[in-house]
């Protein structure tokens, strides 16, 4: 099965035993409704289990799953009469990039987030959600505008990274960061990013210094992927996972770092399952912490505060609180 996880092969191997016990029970008179029973309250249990309970390779898997809600599944299902934008004002459009003004719940918002495709001729359009320098100064352009009319920003943060290729380089990729980094920072209005599923380096970080950085049970954000830790360190990206558990990629760390204020549950197996259950419970963390940021009267000194001490060490070593 496509993106199944090592997890949940003893799973698997429960189901096809129901199937095949369902299977032979037809146009039969014994009675098997026990051991059908019995089975799937087994399936059940161990569907919990499995899931509650998920290594962090297994989260990283899920936050790629090619199924996985994208930032306009969430759009469509959260907000209404969407309007986006297009175009940076300086060089072209970037599909890689959506944004535009959105009603949440009937309050008018920004909403800009970083798009994948489902299929080859999506994925080049789209450029695998990987952003270029465009893709960010019109995420800028949206932020700008918001900030003009009042408008609290949403950001849904879903990048391998930024686009690393030489076009981005030639028209400043980095620059085109940092502006975002350094503006974001003095927005002011209320702002709350989600981590939607992957959070790359600065590609993911560029529309991420929010208010409230909110993440989905089984999404990672990092200062890289782990395969470029992996290449990095051990020039070999095959070990991937062993670097991912170094780097502790799992949403519970950024949230014991204070880099995320919230973990957004999934549906039972994940948000590929049920793209309205998992919208729901997005939309229902968005408006309260909305809600509390546009009640605070110091939330830019709050900001400042919040990004100041990541990354305080004390004489012995250990993160400050």
């Amino acid at each position: 099965m496509a993106g199944e996880l090592d997890a949940e092969l003893p799973l698997r191997s429960l189901e096809e035993q129901l199937v095949e016990l369902r299977r032979k029970s037809e146009g039969s008179h014994v009675d098997v409704a026990k051991e059908i029973a019995a089975i799937e309250f087994k399936i059940a249990v161990l569907r919990q289990e499995i899931y509650r309970n998920l290594g962090i390779w297994d989260r990283i898997r899920l936050a790629r799953h090619p199924q996985r809600p994208y930032a306009l599944d969430y759009i469509g299902r959260i907000f209404s009469d969407f309007q986006e934008i297009h175009g940076d004002r300086h060089f072209g459009d970037d599909a890689a990039m959506v944004c535009g003004p959105a009603l949440l719940e009937g309050m008018p918002v920004m909403v800009l987030g970083q798009q994948k495709g489902r299929n080859v001729k999506e994925n080049i359009r789209r450029n695998f959600g990987c952003p270029q320098p465009e893709g960010y100064r019109k995420a800028l352009r949206a932020m700008k505008l918001a900030e003009k009319f009042s408008l609290p920003l949403v950001t849904l943060i879903d990048s391998a990274g930024a686009y690393p290729g030489i076009s981005s380089e030639e028209r400043h990729m980095g620059e085109a960061i940092a502006v975002n980094l350094r503006e974001m920072s003095t927005l002011k209005i209320p702002t709350v990013g989600v981590v939607i599923g992957e959070g790359g380096s600065g590609g993911a970080l560029a529309i991420g210094v929010v208010d409230r950085l909110l993440i989905l049970e089984n999404a990672y954000y990092s200062v890289i992927s782990p395969e470029g830790c992996a290449a990095i360190l051990w020039k070999d990206r095959s070990k991937a996972m062993q670097a991912a558990e170094a780097l502790r990629l799992e949403a519970k760390t950024l949230v014991e770092f204070g880099v995320a204020e919230e973990i957004i549950p999934e549906p039972l197996g994940g948000a590929h399952l049920d793209y309205d259950g998992a919208a729901e419970a997005l939309k229902k963390a968005l408006l309260r912490h909305l809600e509390e940021v546009r009640c605070d009267k110091n939330f830019l000194s709050h900001r400042y505060t919040k990004y100041r001490s990541m990354g305080a060490y004390d004489g012995s070593g250990h993160s400050m609180p």
